[in-house]
């Protein structure tokens, strides 16, 4: 029985990383706009979160924005400089995950959102 193509058991090729970074609120839509004009990204998704974490040793309590972006692996490296140079943290969460299964229609959109 042939599988349906909408239903992704496996990554696509090119293969697909999703890039977590939270941010300053006021920061968020700069850094996901340059992400997709350039191409680096697909999409970036934005959740307000609460962060709580110790810097400096001070207990520290953020509003902050999650940004979720979709990417293509070998995209991930100027994806995360090019957050790094928006990003006003000096040691700014970006952490790159890739995607072991997915909808294959929107992997494959998302390799093609991110052709150079």
């Amino acid at each position: 029985m042939e599988k349906k193509r909408d239903r992704c058991p496996a990554p696509a090729d090119p293969e697909i990383c999703v890039i977590l970074s939270t941010v300053p609120p006021g920061t968020s839509e700069e850094i996901a706009r340059s992400l997709i004009d350039r191409h680096l990204v697909a999409c970036v998704s934005m959740v307000p979160v609460r962060s709580w974490y110790t810097w400096n040793n001070e207990f520290c309590d953020d509003g902050e924005h999650l940004l979720i972006a979709k990417t293509r692996k070998e995209r991930v490296d100027e994806a995360i400089a090019a957050i790094r140079a928006l990003h006003p943290y000096e040691v700014p969460e970006i952490i790159a995950i890739p995607v072991v299964a997915g909808h294959l229609p929107y992997l494959d959109w998302v390799g093609a959102q991110t052709q150079e």
